[in-house]
């Protein structure tokens, strides 16, 4: 009897037991987790509502202005306004170390006090007289930071010599397998490196009023850092995050955008020969199937690396220039100019010295221009939550022509590029790109439908507009 009374006992635990919350479950059913059908949006953190359809631009204070001063780029700000700039990204403001420098004025990127201002472009009043001079034309400012390494000489190395990372003998080191002979790394590992380093970024939005910060080689820092700093920064203000890096964790709880180095590499390789359209297939596949909803890509055809390292634009895209601007706007992805850009520059601006750019009108400033002001008011074209995903028009040249839409239920772009060197005639399937446009550049309306062919020139493209 006692041992049926032990079976009876064990038979209705397992019919009738509860799971850790105390919830019963019954043996008939099953016991597979049931799938929330709307889950948690990965994607975390709030973007500010002024990124929602903006363009950013890279300053590079030395080579700016004949002065390579704040105060020589802030003359300049009605002019970057009227281009249709939203966030003005500064190169680091800081002073610069001198023991292993680079050249005679040394990189940006070898920080010698974190709290400081390189005398070479001004002072602390010069910075926050440009900071407010940009909100006064509601643009936004935020500072290049270098928190994986320093200078050699940097304040640091004396007062706390623990706090860096060293090599297998002992000594300082610079970051691994790089040419960064002129910095050495710190050890993230020491919980007073992050904070140390978390109210250094808290210092620059309470004191100088700055909007966010572009985060140099974010990716060589831990996580989990970048997770904790978002949330003190945006404790004193919203603020706008960009992570040198392409990797969709950092989008969760630090990052508003990553960089989109596949993109750059895939049109750059297109527009050499060196690899057709399918190449941007994999990237936007990439994109939309491996980074989270909500998050954002910055797109580009140069910036300060690009330029002194691999050549300018015309060098990386040739006849593909003009057409890679205008995906770099109209495809997914927040557009950005390095300073130059708009002038037509031609040279691959300095490095370590000073080499100021040649401003001038030029055609790709007003192509700049144009594609900005067409992306601010179709609500189709913008960015994370607020914009439309690329939608691909199949089309009888797949291998050479890109073709797609971004729609929503107010506006509406068809998009066709030539990425090769010989002219197409182009057809389509389907019947997403149908319907009454304005042509991009031009005033008259047209009627795309099931009989339409585009005749595209080498490397030339039609956006149209509804």
């Amino acid at each position: 009897m006692k041992n049926l009374i032990i079976l009876v006992f064990a038979v209705s635990s397992i019919l009738a037991c509860t799971n850790d919350k105390g919830v019963s479950i019954n043996a008939n059913e099953t016991m597979e987790p049931k799938l929330d059908p709307f889950p948690e949006p990965y994607v975390k953190l709030s973007h500010p509502e002024w990124s929602k359809n903006a363009s950013i631009y890279q300053i590079n204070t030395r080579q700016f202005s004949e002065e390579g001063t704040f105060k020589g780029a802030q003359t300049q700000l009605p002019r970057l306004k009227e281009l249709g700039v939203d966030i003005i990204w500064l190169m680091p403001i800081h002073a610069i170390g001198k023991k292993n420098r680079k050249g005679s004025l040394g990189s940006p990127y070898s920080v010698k006090d974190y709290y400081s201002v390189n005398p070479e472009f001004g002072t602390l009043q010069d910075l926050k007289d440009f900071v407010n001079a940009a909100h006064d034309q509601d643009m936004y400012v935020i500072l290049d930071w270098v928190a994986n390494h320093t200078a050699w000489d940097n304040v640091l190395v004396e007062e706390h010599p623990d706090w860096y990372d060293r090599d297998y003998k002992g000594d300082f080191r610079p970051t691994p397998w790089w040419d960064w002979s002129d910095i050495i790394d710190l050890d993230y590992r020491k919980p007073e490196v992050r904070q140390y380093m978390t109210e250094t970024l808290k210092y620059w939005v309470e004191e100088a009023d700055i909007d966010g910060y572009r985060c140099d080689v974010a990716g060589f820092v831990p996580m989990e850092f970048w997770n904790n700093v978002r949330k003190e920064l945006d404790a004193i203000k919203p603020v706008f995050m960009l992570a040198e890096w392409e990797s969709r964790d950092l989008h969760a709880k630090a990052f508003d955008m990553t960089y989109a180095w596949s993109w750059n590499e895939a049109v750059h390789k297109i527009c050499q020969g060196q690899a057709d359209v399918n190449a941007l297939y994999i990237y936007y596949s990439w994109n939309e199937s491996a980074f989270p909803d909500n998050s954002m890509r910055m797109t580009f055809v140069s910036n300060h690396d690009k330029n002194a390292w691999e050549g300018t634009m015309y060098e990386q895209f040739g006849e593909g220039l003009e057409a890679a601007i205008v995906l770099s706007v109209i495809g997914e992805g927040m557009p950005l100019i390095y300073n130059g850009q708009e002038a037509g520059n031609s040279k691959r601006l300095e490095f370590f010295e000073k080499d100021p750019i040649q401003w001038k009108d030029h055609v790709i400033g007003d192509l700049y221009k144009k594609l900005f002001a067409l992306m601010k008011e179709n609500t189709a074209l913008w960015h994370a939550k607020w914009g439309s995903r690329m939608i691909k028009v199949p089309n009888n040249h797949e291998s050479d022509v890109l073709s797609f839409v971004r729609q929503n239920e107010n506006d509406k772009v068809f998009a066709v590029f030539n990425f090769s060197d010989n002219p197409k005639s182009v057809e389509f399937k389907e019947e997403l790109y149908h319907g009454t446009f304005k042509e991009f550049n031009a005033k008259e309306t047209v009627m795309l439908n099931t009989n339409t062919v585009l005749e595209l020139a080498p490397w030339s493209y039609k956006v149209y507009i509804k």
